[in-house]
């Protein structure tokens, strides 16, 4: 019985190893934020289409079924959202998606007082989420960035 276990054991461990040798090695998606617009809110929550580009550097398509998006600013977490969206990114190609997400109040107020207690002259992002659909599941992705403030926009310096 126990060569038996052992020899079913080696089977199956082949078996994966051959079905893992079939399985295509692409490499991750490309996603970067590109452009933000207004949404209707509600109350006090502010909500916005967070614009981002998907780029496929593979030599299939790669078809996506829903994104999860998630935003900090300057180390602290401020939005979030998420999108039904389906679709396919042609081989070596590009796209634009939609994702709304939403501000609580409370995140514009931890904001705010970070800002005003803060360097004023530059604010930090990242951008993390995932893009579903693959037969493997779903492709995280990460992104992170600096916005420097123009010093108009900035006022006169504190004394």
């Amino acid at each position: 019985m126990n060569r038996f276990l052992q020899a079913l054991l080696w089977l199956v461990m082949v078996g994966v190893a051959a079905g893992c040798s079939q399985l295509p090695i692409r490499d991750p998606l490309r996603i970067s934020l590109v452009g933000i617009e207004p949404l209707p809110g509600q109350g006090l929550e502010l909500r916005m289409a967070m614009k981002l580009r998907v780029q496929n550097p593979n030599d299939t398509p790669v078809d996506f079924d829903g994104v999860a998006l998630e935003v900090d600013l300057r180390g602290l977490s401020f939005a979030s959202g998420v999108s039904d969206q389906v679709g396919s990114v042609p081989r070596y190609s590009e796209m634009v998606i939609s994702v709304p997400v939403s501000v609580s109040a409370i995140s514009v107020l931890r904001q705010g007082l970070s800002f005003a207690n803060g360097g004023r002259s530059s604010i930090t992002y990242a951008i993390r989420g995932k893009v579903g659909g693959s037969m493997l599941g779903a492709s995280t992705f990460k992104a992170n960035g600096q916005l420097d403030l123009p010093t108009s926009l900035l006022g006169p310096a504190a004394p």
